[in-house]
């Protein structure tokens, strides 16, 4: 055999070699199947199979991943949809247990939130003291009894209003309230707080309670391992996976990496920051400013924090709704809070049923086929005895009215039965 014959014959033997070590992706041996949920167990009916298809739909292979330009949308609420329980409230106590609340300056306490009553301002600077650095509330049960009812029922100890004057359709100021509570600490150090008790609410037994004040109060929080499942598929299937949340963002930053979410794609409530530290003012979307305190991540506040940090949109464009092939395809959430987000996402919404009115009239009814309800997949709500009322008071103006609860032409959805506990 000639040189330049034994160098040909050299050369296909190592084709065919490297043919034989080429992945499963490689044209040659066709694109890999999607990946599928690896739990099974607490998926109510054909929640599962519905997913999963909608996955299918979606998915990009290793080729797609490089040359799409845009990656299909999943978002997600995190309390009570991603894990069970609140880490916002389980945050709060922390704070309390531990004396890491700061007083207002000069103990004028409408300065934490511009919705504060003036009822409620006089009963938290008559029960917490103003001339200390931080309110040693782990024993003046006195004040920290008084920041959870504000907190806790909006309300103050005696029964006063906390709140008032809102739009209820973009700020909840109880939500609101405790990233406002972390005035004067730096993002890292409340990250460094909401890391203790994440450490606490992980390692406690399911069921525990803890000392607050003079409360026991919920002592856990525990990961949804059908979610972490459902996150970890979507993101290997090429989905760009996001977190929006009420509970103040440095929080959410620390527990979504639980789920293998980087706090680059978490949202929650922002701080305006001075030198460096957290004021009590709040980060505006669309047309709401800086420091006006006026939309949070809470209903259409998440309609707009979604268009303005995911899509991009920014000014009064973010409050609307955007065009179907920008919006996400699945949506994730288990309460009125979410009903704006979960009615944008153009494939599924899934909702945990933990009976509240709006979204369950709204799921329920599946006007356009794409609600699914499941079961919360830790200790779920049993089956609501009377039909939610869509038809009368299921819907909350932004004034705070009660009214029917409509669909997208107007007519009023009927009442529905709980049918998914």
């Amino acid at each position: 055999m000639t040189s330049r014959l034994r160098t040909h014959a050299a050369a296909a033997a190592l084709a065919v070699a490297a043919t034989a070590l080429l992945p499963a992706t490689d044209a040659t041996a066709g694109p890999r199947p999607c990946p599928t949920l690896n739990v099974s167990e607490g998926w109510h009916g054909d929640n599962k199979a519905r997913i999963e298809r909608l996955i299918a739909d979606h998915c990009q292979d290793e080729h797609d991943k490089g040359t799409r330009t845009k990656k299909p949308l999943a978002v997600f609420d995190w309390d009570n949809t991603v894990i069970k329980n609140d880490v916002g409230d389980a945050t709060l106590y922390w704070l309390l247990r531990n004396d890491r609340i700061r007083p207002p300056r000069h103990g004028d306490w409408a300065a934490t939130s511009r919705w504060l009553t003036p009822e409620a301002a006089t009963a938290l600077a008559g029960a917490c003291p103003t001339s200390v650095r931080t309110l040693p509330t782990s024993t003046d049960t006195r004040c920290a009894d008084e920041i959870l009812a504000v907190y806790g029922t909006g309300a103050t100890s005696t029964g006063s209003t906390a709140f008032a004057g809102h739009d209820h359709r973009r700020m909840e100021p109880q939500y609101a309230w405790l990233a406002q509570l972390l005035h004067g600490w730096t993002a890292r150090e409340v990250r460094s707080f909401a890391a203790a008790a994440r450490a606490e609410n992980l390692a406690a037994p399911q069921g525990a309670t803890q000392q607050v004040g003079t409360a026991r109060v919920t002592g856990w929080v525990r990961h949804y391992e059908q979610q972490r499942d459902l996150i970890r598929v979507l993101q290997d299937a090429g989905f760009d996976v996001w977190i929006v949340s009420a509970s103040p963002e440095p929080v959410v930053d620390v527990w979504a990496r639980g789920v293998g979410i980087d706090p680059s794609h978490a949202i929650g409530i922002r701080n305006t920051t001075e030198h460096g530290r957290l004021t009590s003012h709040l980060q505006g979307c669309g047309s709401v400013h800086d420091g006006e305190d006026r939309m949070i991540t809470y209903i259409d506040g998440k309609r707009c924090w979604i268009n303005q940090e995911i899509l991009g949109v920014h000014g009064p464009a973010a409050e609307r709704v955007q065009p179907a092939a920008r919006r996400q395809v699945l949506a994730a959430g288990d309460s009125d809070t979410d009903v704006s987000f979960l009615r944008d996402a153009t494939g599924l919404r899934l909702v945990l049923n933990r009976n509240k009115n709006e979204l369950m009239c709204r799921a329920y009814d599946n006007s356009d086929g794409r609600w699914i309800v499941n079961p919360m997949f830790i200790e779920p709500k049993k089956r609501r005895t009377t039909p939610y009322p869509c038809a009368t008071t299921g819907y909350t103006a932004a004034d705070g009215t009660a009214g029917p609860v409509r669909r997208a032409d107007g007519s009023i959805v009927p009442d529905q039965q709980d049918s998914v506990f």
